[in-house]
């Protein structure tokens, strides 16, 4: 397990997008001045996209280009009710072919993944986001079919044809979300290249000032951690009582470097001018960061972390899946994310336990609300629930990122089994006493 936690700790996603923001805030300059026109400003964003892309993948960066050339012809070719659902399975076959590639290397061939595609298939994860929500917003009339409008036509030039298809291209390869960061819509994309310079010197320096020193704080926390895992016992040799506090603090040093991640990529995205700030346009929902560390550090519900956890990403599987689903949504949607992180037997694992978490949580919160009234009771009961979601939450967690069945069967068979389980049973007893008062 622990060179998995390595190749996690030392991931240079983080480095490549402190390079890039000399480019945000270069940007933000350029849109200053009335000069910067805004097809400049597509190109500006799609250029150091690409640059900043090979750099980080090398040659597999070709990964990622291919699917974002294909939709764009695809957004171009079809009409608005077609074009969901095929850019939609288009891009979540390439990516789980890319995936397969993945448990070839790991599974098959026994060997570590090259650093340079995991940050790939990290990327590519973060483009199937925008390509589904652009076509979502095609499909839903908030954004107008490219087909409709005479996007790729005969009659035009092919000049008229590329400068049509550069929005596109610059929203599925813009820097700031490449390799990180909370899922901006196509239409506050539009909006922000085509508008004012929306940062404003002070007021910018401060708000990333801030973000900088938590960001330092979070660090420096980690390194705390870090020391404390290392020097402890792993899952391999953690001895009953001891795993779960094996389990809850790994689970926590991943956690930090999440939260870390995610103001990383959230600093970036508001130094070029993406962030929350900017208005948004008429019917958008607004914008919202990743990391919401009090609630999700207090929460004493499952399903509330879960709506906190990485928000964008919770929004847009709500989106996606959830309010879509006749059946069974909320499984669903679980087994989505499952297959959209890679379909590991840890993740696969993990995800179906998290949905099963989510259903006793509903059910729990429920009955405890009619028959815990005492001031005394509710305290206790909130104490007794907040420790209960952080060691199932960082179960789950564990599951998900040690991802082999070697560190899922340790996990299995280790102490902290115990608490996802009896949420299950209180699933099981509750859902009967549901059916016989319905």
């Amino acid at each position: 397990m622990m060179d998995w936690l390595q190749l996690f700790f030392l991931h240079p996603v983080s480095l490549y997008q402190g390079a890039a923001f000399p480019f945000a805030l270069l940007f933000n300059y350029l849109c200053i001045m009335d000069s910067f026109s805004t097809h400049a400003r597509y190109l500006f964003l799609l250029v150091v996209g690409g640059a900043l892309a090979v750099a980080a993948m090398g040659s597999f960066a070709v990964l990622v280009f291919i699917p974002a050339l294909c939709t764009v012809v695809l957004i171009h070719s079809l009409g608005p009710q077609d074009v969901h659902r095929l850019t939609f399975l288009f891009q979540m076959s390439w990516q789980t072919l890319c995936h397969l590639g993945l448990h070839y290397t790991e599974y098959y061939l026994q060997e570590a993944p090259s650093t340079r595609f995991c940050v790939t298939l990290s990327s590519l994860m973060l483009l199937t986001q925008r390509v589904t929500s652009l076509s979502l917003d095609i499909r839903e009339g908030k954004v107008a079919a490219a087909a409709a409008a005479g996007g790729i036509r005969n009659r035009s030039s092919l000049s008229e044809r590329l400068w049509k298809a550069l929005p596109y291209f610059s929203y599925l390869l813009f820097f700031p979300a490449l390799l990180g960061g909370p899922l901006c819509s196509f239409q506050r994309f539009q909006a922000r290249v085509q508008g004012p310079s929306s940062l404003y010197p002070r007021h910018s320096f401060w708000a990333l000032t801030r973000r900088g020193l938590q960001i330092l704080g979070l660090e420096c926390l980690k390194v705390v951690v870090r020391r404390a895992v290392s020097a402890g016992a792993g899952l391999t040799d953690c001895r009953q009582l001891q795993c779960v506090y094996v389990t809850w603090s790994t689970a926590g040093l991943f956690k930090l470097t999440y939260y870390s991640h995610w103001l990383l990529d959230d600093s970036l995205l508001y130094a070029a001018g993406f962030g929350p700030e900017f208005g948004q346009s008429p019917g958008e929902e607004g914008y919202i960061s990743d990391a919401d560390i009090w609630t999700l550090e207090t929460t004493h519900r499952i399903a509330l972390f879960t709506r906190k956890w990485n928000q964008s990403t919770a929004r847009w599987l709500r989106r996606l899946v959830f309010q879509q689903g006749r059946t069974w949504p909320l499984l669903q949607t679980f087994v989505f994310s499952a297959w959209w992180h890679g379909l590991h037997p840890g993740q696969v694992f993990g995800f179906l336990c998290w949905a099963v978490m989510v259903e006793a949580d509903y059910l729990i919160h429920t009955f405890a609300n009619v028959f815990v009234r005492s001031w005394p009771m509710r305290v206790l009961y909130r104490t007794l629930t907040w420790a209960h979601t952080q060691l199932i939450i960082a179960y789950i967690m564990l599951a998900v990122e040690v991802r082999s069945l070697s560190s899922l069967w340790l996990l299995w068979n280790s102490y902290s089994s115990v608490f996802p389980t009896v949420y299950c049973i209180l699933l099981f007893f509750l859902a009967k006493r549901k059916h016989k008062f319905n």
